[in-house]
């Protein structure tokens, strides 16, 4: 069976992040269900000059993220769902993940990722992180959820932007469980044999 992964995008900046991964899960064959907030929906064409119905083309399901009704809001349908990221995750979503307050299909989606034991990776944005931000951080990884804000490594020598952005899409599918080309990881410096 061919796993199923939820990509949704929040409000914080950051957009293109998920519409990389989205473009990701679609070369790799890998089907995606996707739930923009309002907020996100807003920022998406700001940030990338794309629209919420150009992002739902590289879906294989949208769903409208009032509805607590759609399928990956139940715990009976994580068996087919093999991992989700909120990429970008503001703080307000990330907020509401570290305590339970499933009031959107978001939060919900994710709640039953983390209830059900399935891979839930956050990308947040923001900086400088408040101690109630760390809080919520250091709680959901101890709930198993990989934190991985959108850092870039410099010894890859990224030349665009859009180089620093697929690094980070890099980590995001590894940490998703799906294959990735390792030519951006570490391989030492340059001359070391490799050995003590």
């Amino acid at each position: 069976m061919n796993e199923e992964y939820v990509v949704a995008l929040t409000g914080a900046s950051g957009a293109v992040y998920g519409v990389e991964l989205l473009r990701a899960l679609r070369r790799l064959g890998r089907p995606s269900h996707l739930v923009i907030s309002d907020t996100a929906a807003a920022v998406l064409p700001f940030e990338t000059g794309l629209s919420p119905a150009d992002l739902a083309a590289l879906a294989t399901w949208q769903h409208d993220p009032g509805d607590l009704f759609a399928s990956i809001a139940s715990g009976s349908y994580a068996w087919r769902v093999a991992g989700m990221a909120i990429v970008p995750c503001s703080m307000k979503t990330l907020a509401a993940v570290a305590h339970g307050y499933a009031d959107n299909l978001i939060t919900r989606a994710a709640d039953v990722m983390l209830k059900e034991r399935r891979r839930l990776v956050l990308v947040p944005r923001e900086t400088p992180l408040s101690p109630i931000h760390l809080r919520n951080l250091l709680a959901l990884a101890e709930l198993g959820a990989v934190v991985l804000p959108p850092v870039p490594a410099f010894y890859s020598l990224p030349r665009t932007v859009e180089d620093i952005v697929r690094q980070t899409v890099q980590r995001l599918l590894f940490h998703l469980g799906l294959p990735v080309e390792p030519r951006d990881g570490w391989q030492g410096l340059p001359g070391e044999s490799g050995g003590e």
